[in-house]
């Protein structure tokens, strides 16, 4: 986690009144949110919230309806998904985007192509056996297929793939979703392997064990709302919070 001193540092990322409206829904109103270099933003909030939607705006799947995003000082709210991703947004999904077909070394290398510019595949595999070993994976066979490896494991390997794209920005949907205990832990490792490196995390997750250990700062949207940002004990404390989303509710549905 960061040492506090954000004020004396300039954001990664800043949101500002971003808006998303589809049609007559509002998936976003007016969300406004800083993520620095080095620190874990949690973005929570009941399903349907807008979590998902807000991600998919950051990586440029969906356009702004209203509102600037500027990364790393250059607004990109108009900027394509590639062109994002080239420039250091790193994100993983709900259910892991793999290849089926392919052994676990081709996952690697095919999703690890964006650190083309940053490294080769020399330097991914000089790289590769320290993140592994952050979320127990490092005995794994690298020329097996993708179908040896559980869920879990799957969900770890996206995670340790994105890693290698050396992204400044790392967008992780649910990555704890579905996973036992002990491989959440390896969820948070990784994170904070990511950290060390410098690189912003924004966090969604239904595991409140997890949020609150490891996030710097916690956004809590409703119904496309942005209803709180705080820290951790502000969050947990924050009544309306209570009321919207630490209260009870299914957690099961995708956003």
């Amino acid at each position: 986690m960061n040492d506090g001193r954000n004020a004396a540092r300039k954001p990664l990322l800043v949101l500002n009144n971003v808006c998303k409206n589809f049609g007559g829904v509002v998936a976003a109103k007016n969300i406004s949110l800083e993520i620095f270099g080095g620190e874990v933003v949690g973005l929570i909030g009941p399903n349907g919230a807008g979590k998902t939607t807000l991600i998919n705006l950051i990586t440029g799947v969906y356009k702004v309806s209203d509102g600037t995003m500027v990364f790393g000082g250059k607004d990109i709210t108009k900027l394509p998904v590639y062109k994002r991703a080239r420039d250091g947004i790193g994100r993983t999904f709900q259910h892991p985007h793999l290849l089926d077909r392919c052994d676990v070394w081709t996952n690697i290398i095919m999703g690890s192509d964006m650190a083309a510019r940053k490294g080769s595949k020399a330097e991914v595999e000089k790289e590769l056996p320290e993140i592994l070993d952050c979320c127990g994976m490092k005995n794994i066979n690298l020329n097996a297929p993708l179908s040896e490896l559980s869920y879990g494991q799957q969900k770890l390997l996206e995670v340790v793939r994105v890693l290698l794209s050396h992204p400044s920005l790392l967008l992780l949907d649910e990555p704890a979703a579905g996973l036992n205990n002990r491989e959440t832990q390896y969820v948070a490792e990784l994170i904070r392997y990511a950290v060390k490196q410098g690189i912003g995390v924004l966090l969604i997750e239904h595991s409140m064990e997890l949020v609150m250990s490891i996030c710097d700062r916690i956004t809590v949207l409703n119904f496309g709302q942005q209803i709180a940002t705080g820290v951790p004990d502000e969050i947990q404390n924050n009544q309306e919070v209570i009321t919207a989303y630490l209260g009870g509710g299914d957690d099961d549905a995708d956003d």
